[in-house]
């Protein structure tokens, strides 16, 4: 699945789509503390979180992660949000609870 399907299958709300919306989806990572964040998402992921500031951005850049999902209502502020903008980080948020989030997802990635 890309970030493409992800954005029209219009079960979150999209943020920001970056610079490659054709990038494949290669797994679902569910992680709020950034330290461990940027050393275990997997490249590629969609990334759910409930954090929602510019080290999010930082975190989702370093582990090259295909796109991040605020969950539980979280949006980024307007700093964060001009630099998805800015450095073409997809972004997507939802009301849906964390654990909600990423199994829809994965059932996404495995239909």
């Amino acid at each position: 699945m890309t970030l493409k399907d992800l954005a029209d299958s219009r079960l979150f709300e999209v943020v920001n789509i970056g610079d490659d919306i054709n990038r494949q989806i290669t797994k679902t990572y569910c992680c709020d503390l950034l330290s461990i964040a940027m050393s275990r998402a997997p490249a590629g992921c969609a990334w759910v979180t409930v954090m929602g500031n510019i080290n999010t951005l930082a975190v989702a850049s370093l582990s090259d992660a295909a796109c991040i999902i605020l969950a539980e209502g979280v949006y980024l502020d307007d700093a964060a949000k001009s630099k998805a903008i800015q450095q073409g980080i997809t972004v997507f948020c939802t009301n849906m609870p964390v654990f909600e989030t990423a199994l829809t997802v994965h059932r996404l990635l495995h239909a």
